[in-house]
Order: C-alpha cells, then structure tokens, then sequence
C-alpha cells in the first residue's frame, strides 16, 4: 500500500467518524422529545460501519502495477431503534396517553456521550495518522534534493 492510500483510509475514517458524530449529537439533542414529524417519541440512531475500497488519484498508477488495493471504513446504514419507548407517568404532559403516561426515546445521554467521545478519539487518530504519513512524504521529498 502507497502513502497516499493510506491517506484515503485515513480520510475514509475521518468521514465515517464525523458522520458518527453526528448522529450522537443528534440522539442526545432529542433524548427528550416526545413528538416528532413522523408521530411518536424520537427514535434513536445508530451509526452502522463496512468495509469499503478506497482509492486515491495519487495511488491507481502504483495499485494498477502492484494490485494493492487499500479498505477503508465507510457508513453502510443508520439503524433506527424501534424497540418501545419509555413511558414515564406525567399527566400534565400535553403528549400524555389517557392514562397520563408520555412515552420518550430510549436514548442514555451519558452512554452518547461516552460514544461521542470515542468517535472524537477516532477522528484524532486518523487526524495523526494523515499528519504522520504528510511528514513521512515531506521527508522523501527531501531524501531526492
């Protein structure tokens, strides 16, 4: 595998991880929203990651003679947690059931917040990783003069 493709696993992982993050925030934005456009409690999302090929426009002319292809992360489904909501009695509540009960979105601030953590490490390292390979690439360069 060539510098620059591990540039674009890098950039591969740096676009999972935001999309990640993205959705942790949002979980966490709706942990207590109990109507939404589609009816119902807000619904909790999961980011789902596969494997994917990358390519970088640097690297086809050396993978086309070596066949060295490189994986990288990207997003093969945002799962939706349709499990039953939480039902918390509040008969106050104007989305309270004739009973009084108002059903929120199974969402654990603290757990999204805890993976939304990891998803920044995540980013870092890949961040690290691009910053290294751009040294060790500087440093070729600087071999040749």
């Amino acid at each position: 595998m060539s510098l620059f493709s591990t540039i674009s696993v890098s950039a591969s992982g740096l676009s999972a991880q935001r999309e990640r993050a993205e959705v942790l925030v949002e979980n966490i934005a709706n942990a207590d929203t109990t109507r939404t456009a589609e009816g119902g409690p807000y619904r909790r999302r999961d980011v789902v990651f596969e494997t994917q090929r990358v390519s970088s426009p640097f690297s086809s002319m050396i993978e086309s003679q070596f066949g060295d292809q490189a994986n990288g992360v990207g997003i093969s489904d945002i799962a939706v947690d349709n499990s039953d909501p939480d039902r918390r009695y509040m008969p106050g509540h104007p989305d309270a059931d004739k009973d009084g009960y108002v059903s929120f979105p199974r969402i654990n601030p603290a757990e999204d917040m805890v993976d939304l953590l990891g998803a920044s490490r995540a980013y870092q390292a890949n961040v690290s990783a691009i910053s290294a390979i751009k040294d060790m690439i500087q440093k070729s360069i600087d071999l040749f003069r």
